[in-house]
């Protein structure tokens, strides 16, 4: 980092000076000890990194990487994985952790790391400058990065061949007539696929939930590893219907895709997309100054430039135009802290996977 480089540098001169003071420096030992602590300082700038464990799409997660270099001099190394292999990875990295900061991906996943003491929370400069209501939803417990909502992403031309409308509604998908159109993301792997079952939860009631969620199941064409994956099929006409967050479907609609984005008319819920510092980080300065600088107007920005159009959460940033408003749309009041809760997700995953997953479609 540049402010690091220059008092490194100042404290290799007043060194060398010391040592030519105390009668060392007329010497060629004198010279070499001064060289020695001018590079040794150097490589220790030269090493700092942070190692990040990114959730959104690929193309933001590469983008930060020349980034955060240019405006701090360190190096960021990142693995991407959507938000339930990242908690997953987490768990397993407990003892011994990897992984500096974990940016992106939906907040139920933090709330569970939180919770579990995998990651810990850290209030930055700009805490008063994110959206109150997303400060409220979370409490201190990670830090809200953005936030975004779950619609129907529809291929409108797929539709038109097999004579079918477009579903308005969440029970519209349990129509036998989308057979083998549809696809939704895994909530074992995926964060979007959580929300979307803890949606339909708070909506309908558990049973009446998976009552739903059966009937949808028979639908499915393909259950999808990642969140934004289902808009992809959407979008090369595999399915007719995909489930995820709005702002990766308007993605790829802009990317030329044969698309539409809206919501379901019972509302539908919608995501507090989290940053967190790994508790035990091995770089943790260097996670604290990606942190700190992630929450700037200039680097949240980098989202809308590579097509990712959720609304940041500092309210300096600009919204980008093409990012779904929310004020449009019909939300639950969805429990964050409640559905984030280690005892909560695995639950409802647990029958998900016991009631949902082995049924024939």
């Amino acid at each position: 980092m540049r402010e690091g480089a220059v008092s490194a540098r100042k404290g290799v001169r007043h060194a060398a000076m010391g040592l030519w003071a105390k009668g060392l420096g007329r010497g060629r030992l004198g010279v070499l000890l001064a060289l020695a602590l001018w590079i040794g300082a150097g490589l220790g700038l030269a090493q700092q990194r942070v190692n990040v464990l990114c959730s959104p799409d690929l193309a933001w997660c590469e983008a930060l990487v020349p980034a955060f270099k240019q405006a701090t001099g360190i190096e960021l190394r990142f693995v991407r994985l959507s938000s339930g292999e990242a908690l997953a990875r987490l768990r397993a990295e407990a003892q011994r952790p990897q992984f500096d900061v974990w940016f992106g991906g939906t907040g139920d996943p933090h709330l569970v790391a939180f919770k579990e003491g995998l990651t810990e929370f850290y209030k930055p400069r700009a805490w008063n400058d994110i959206r109150e209501d997303l400060r409220k939803a979370v409490g201190e417990t990670y830090i809200p990065l953005y936030t975004g909502a779950i619609g129907f992403v529809v291929n409108p031309q797929v539709l038109e061949r097999r004579g079918l409308p477009e579903p308005k509604r969440w029970t519209d998908l349990a129509d036998p007539r989308y057979k083998g159109l549809l696809a939704m993301p895994d909530p074992n792997t995926s964060g979007t696929g959580y929300t979307i079952l803890a949606t339909l939860v708070q909506i309908y009631g558990e049973d009446q939930a998976f009552r739903l969620l059966a009937r949808i199941h028979r639908n499915i064409a393909q259950y999808t590893r990642s969140g934004a994956a289902p808009g992809q099929l959407a979008g090369r006409g595999d399915v007719a219907v995909a489930v995820l967050f709005a702002h990766d479907g308007v993605k790829f609609a802009r990317e030329g895709f044969p698309l539409k984005v809206y919501f379901p008319l019972e509302g539908t819920g919608y995501e507090i997309g989290g940053l967190s510092l790994v508790k035990g980080a091995p770089n943790r300065e260097a996670g604290i100054r990606f942190i700190e600088w992630a929450l700037t107007p200039e680097a949240q920005a980098i989202a809308a430039k590579v097509g990712s159009f959720q609304i940041p959460s500092n309210r300096k940033t600009p919204v980008p135009p093409e990012a779904p408003k929310l004020s449009t749309i019909t939300l639950i009041r969805y429990d964050f802290l409640k559905y984030g809760s280690p005892e909560v997700r695995e639950r409802l995953l647990s029958r998900w996977n016991r009631e949902i997953m082995p049924l024939p479609r």
